[in-house]
Formats: structure tokens, sequence, C-alpha cells
């Protein structure tokens, strides 16, 4: 029992990391303190014994780290493609049910989002495909911490919308990022 809590307050602190990264405008912030979160959660999901979530969030720290550096390469559409193939690759590999569809169907969401480098659709991605599919996902593998994540991550983003105006999102200027 013991470890299980450890093993929560771990996804907890990623939880933490995740909901404090939509309040930044700039998508290169974002993309960096989700990268710290995700390292948590790949953690937390390897420890629960969750290994389609453990090793997707692996790919999902990759794609920060791209999205959040200066390599040109990293943030092309063959970048994107590349991680949405490691994605399926993970997912065959990987394969407990068909609940393993869920988190890898919900990060190719996330990561094609992420590449269109623009704030709203980032955000969309993330409140209509990833959260509601990562919370299914949570709830089968046991990971309590995850469901709230998801809740936090979903009201991250729509305080984000509500402070920054959809519209806005929607024209950030790629080059701030």
């Amino acid at each position: 029992m013991e470890k299980y809590i450890i093993i929560q307050i771990i996804g907890f602190l990623g939880t933490g990391l995740f909901f404090f990264s939509y309040q930044f405008k700039e998508n290169k912030k974002l993309f960096q303190v989700q990268f710290l979160s995700y390292l948590l959660y790949t953690l937390h999901f390897l420890l629960l014994g969750a290994t389609t979530g453990g090793i997707s969030y692996v790919i999902n720290m990759i794609r920060s780290f791209c999205m959040a550096g200066k390599w040109r390469f990293g943030k092309s559409k063959k970048m994107c493609g590349m991680l949405c193939t490691l994605q399926i690759f993970t997912l065959v590999f990987t394969w407990a049910g068909w609940f393993s569809i869920l988190p890898i169907v919900a990060n190719i969401a996330s990561t094609i989002g992420s590449y269109t480098n623009n704030a709203r659709k980032i955000r969309m991605a993330g409140m209509f495909i990833n959260s509601p599919l990562w919370i299914i996902y949570n709830i089968m593998v046991g990971s309590w911490v995850g469901i709230l994540d998801e809740i936090v991550s979903e009201a991250s983003m729509i305080i984000s919308v509500v402070r920054f105006g959809w519209k806005d999102l929607e024209n950030f200027p790629a080059s701030a990022s």
C-alpha cells in the first residue's frame, strides 16, 4: 500500500507541472514544463505496470524536447510523423488489450496538435481528444492521480482560453514560441 501511495505522489507532482504548463502563452515554455511533467508520468506509469502509458510518455518527452528546442528538424513535419510512428510501434510492442489504444490515439492527436505550433489547436487536441482518452485509460490501469491530472489539465486549458481568448490563441505568432 505504501508503494502505491508513493507511485500516486510521483504522478501528482507531474499533474502540478502539467497544470502550470498551460499558463504560459508561449508554446516553448509550455513544452519545457510539459517535458518535466512527462518525465514524472513515465515513472508513474511504469511503476504501475502500465507499460503502454509509460513508454508513450517517453515519446511525449521527446516531442516536448523537440518543440521547446531550437533544432529545426525537431520541429519539422517529418519529426511529427516519426513520433506518431513511434507511438504506433509502442502500441504493437506493449499491447495489453483494447485499452492500450487509448493513450496512443490521445498522444498522436496531441503530437499533431503540437506540430501545428498553434496555441488554439494544441488546446483543442488536449481538451477534446487527449484528456478524455487518457481519463478512460487511467481508470483502466488504476492511476487515480492520472484521472485528476486530466481533470486539472482540462481546467487549466479552459483557464488559458479565458485568460488569453480563443481568437488570440489562434493568432498567437509561432515566432514567439
